[in-house]
């Protein structure tokens, strides 16, 4: 007797846009690595704002038991969730959504990723945070919780001084940095290949050895700002990085496997 093939769970990244995302490729091409292609699949979707709370609603009817959160319903996701991990409270934002007989947890991975993908154990490090924005919120929680001493500088100052109050770290107003050992941008500088400098408070020739520059912009190619750290002798890490970084925790969530990071970066970069 023919056994019934059962349909995939359904996992996907839920955004406004969302069209652009490397998600779908790279955890698919995980889960095919893990023997778990027919088991799972995963999509991308594209939800206006005043539509998320009633899809998330219904995802678990639907055959969906897990999903990542992006730009812009992080914090409404986090809102809609019946239990949350302390990232995701902390942050007050979800990047990872769990369904499960009628519950919704929350986690944000965004956080232990940056980390993750980090060369060196940044206890102890000055670092310098640019952005005070959603993925600022995340950055300067997991580096706070690691034991970085972390300046905050944003276009407007007063956002940097509300988050530092909130989480920690101190507002700067004019940051050089060459003063410190690690510097991540969180901001939409160099957005679609636009010039950075021309919106951060850094300039090219500004970088040293010995430094690790991290950007969560990413594209094809690396950023200018990336670019001109490498140049100084700095290490560099890049947006796809951390997005690799991030969904390998999101996947070992909803598999209990731990997925292959070189797989999931050759899918990445496409």
């Amino acid at each position: 007797m023919l056994m019934e093939s059962r349909p995939p769970k359904r996992l996907a990244v839920l955004g406004h846009p969302v069209g652009h995302s490397r998600s779908p490729a790279m955890q698919n091409a995980a889960l095919e690595d893990l023997g778990l292609g027919d088991a799972f699949s995963y999509e991308a979707v594209d939800l206006e704002p005043e539509v998320f709370a009633e899809f998330v609603s219904g995802m678990e009817a639907d055959g969906f038991v897990g999903a990542n959160v992006t730009v812009p319903h992080k914090r409404a996701a986090l809102v809609l969730a019946d239990l949350a991990g302390p990232a995701a409270t902390a942050i007050g934002a979800a990047n990872t959504l769990t369904f499960e007989s009628g519950r919704i947890r929350a986690e944000n991975t965004d956080a232990p990723g940056l980390i993750d993908a980090l060369s060196a154990d940044p206890a102890g490090s000055r670092a310098l945070l640019l952005g005070a924005g959603g993925a600022g919120r995340a950055a300067l929680w997991a580096l706070t919780e690691a034991g970085a001493g972390v300046s905050i500088w944003n276009r407007t100052g007063s956002r940097a001084t509300e988050l530092a109050a909130e989480i920690g770290g101190s507002a700067i107003a004019d940051p050089q940095a060459r003063d410190f050992d690690l510097i991540v941008n969180s901001s939409a500088a160099g957005l679609g290949g636009g010039d950075p400098f021309s919106d951060l408070p850094l300039e090219p020739d500004g970088f040293r050895a010995g430094q690790v520059v991290v950007d969560l912009v990413y594209g094809s190619n690396p950023s200018p700002l990336l670019e001109a750290a490498a140049t100084a002798g700095a290490t560099t890490v890049d947006g796809l990085e951390i997005l690799v970084r991030q969904g390998a925790r999101s996947l070992a969530i909803w598999t209990g496997r731990e997925p292959s990071l070189e797989v999931m970066r050759a899918a990445a970069r496409g």
